[in-house]
């Protein structure tokens, strides 16, 4: 069947939304009918050459729709349930599976690699050239060929574009704080970026129960989202040196626990510089393969400091994204707020430039 989709066909360039084939779902296998695609900072690092993938690719990561046609053997949803797509694939019987980190699951790394399902090709194509899939689910495809293992059924009742923002940014940086840091109550927080993920790191954090969270961002109009979702302080880092100001606010003391959102090597270390004694810096930004951050031995060690990584939130989707839903549904968690513009798909490219300068807390493109 033909599809319109947003094709990365280089890194450096914008999408080329065009008609492209997408082939029926085969065994094990999901056709989604897209609604919602999120506008997220991963698929922008793809773009820019930031991060690698396998191209000419169709991205997006972040989305929800409806389950239009299902492969032989698929079990757990059919037609016309409302799904989100889980773009990090596991295996279910791994140590990490079982271990209760599935996105540490190779048949995850696999998918990422190659740009091809599970059996190795291509559900997409385009004047005869095989299309690659992004993460195994590729959202920015009005119909997309997703694995059964990588969709999560969900309320019919839940809209959509809501729902699309749980997939990436929500169960990144929520689960960043209660799955990987684990953040006391009475605590406090430093937050390195307030885009769409660092902004569930704030709310995150206030669910958690911190006293102090600390905002730190270029950009004063995302520290104000900050504040609407949690933060008590703000810092506006090009105005001097952050870890300073975090220091000031503190007595001295540090922050217990430091998040890094941004993907730089600086604010990972200006993360790591904010802590306490005991503290825990978490690094949930991507940067380039080659990147590497120096830190001193000596804070390391004689105060007993931590730095950890965090992907995907350090979550196990199918059992985090429900808990996230009631929260949403309890008037808990931010979900109407965080979605402050949505863009014809057609528009996709304008949804990123408006990501670069910093306009939106987060986007979404509506098919």
């Amino acid at each position: 069947m033909k599809t319109m989709a947003a094709v990365l066909y280089e890194a450096g360039k914008r999408f080329d939304v065009r008609e492209v084939d997408v082939a029926p779902p085969r065994a094990g296998e999901v056709l989604v009918r897209m609604a919602a695609g999120g506008v997220c900072h991963s698929d922008l690092h793809v773009m820019t050459g930031h991060l690698s993938a396998p191209l000419p690719a169709i991205l997006g990561h972040e989305g929800a729709g409806v389950v239009a046609e299902v492969g032989a053997g698929v079990t757990s949803v059919r037609p016309g349930d409302h799904v989100i797509p889980l773009w990090r694939v596991s295996c279910g019987e791994c140590e990490h599976c079982t271990g209760g980190r599935p996105a540490l699951c190779a048949a995850g790394l696999e998918i990422r690699r190659t740009g091809r399902l599970l059996d190795g090709t291509s559900r997409f194509s385009a004047d005869g050239q095989e299309l690659k899939h992004f993460n195994g689910v590729s959202t920015f495809s009005a119909y997309s060929v997703i694995p059964e293992r990588s969709v999560l059924k969900i309320p019919d009742d839940l809209p959509l574009d809501r729902a699309a923002l749980l997939g990436c940014g929500v169960i990144t940086g929520v689960g960043a704080v209660f799955n990987c840091a684990r953040v006391r109550p009475g605590s406090s927080v430093a937050v390195v970026g307030t885009g769409g993920v660092g902004l569930n790191v704030v709310q995150g954090a206030a669910l958690a129960g911190a006293e102090r969270i600390i905002a730190i961002d270029l950009l004063d109009r995302k520290l104000e989202f900050a504040r609407q979702f949690g933060a008590t302080h703000t810092v506006n880092a090009s105005a001097g040196d952050p870890v300073a100001a975090v220091r000031e606010l503190t007595g001295g003391r540090g922050v217990d626990y430091a998040f890094e959102v941004v993907g730089l090597p600086k604010t990972m270390r200006q993360a790591y510089d904010c802590l306490a004694k005991r503290g825990l810096a978490v690094i949930v930004g991507v940067a380039p393969v080659t990147a590497e951050i120096p830190v001193p031995v000596m804070s390391l060690v004689f105060e007993e400091r931590a730095i950890a990584g965090s992907i995907y939130g350090s979550s196990r989707p199918r059992h985090d994204i429900p808990k996230l839903i009631d929260l949403y549904r309890a008037g808990k968690l931010k979900l109407d707020e965080l979605l402050t513009r949505s863009y014809p798909f057609a528009e996709i490219n304008e949804a990123y430039d408006a990501l670069e300068r910093g306009e939106v807390a987060r986007s979404v493109v509506i098919f």
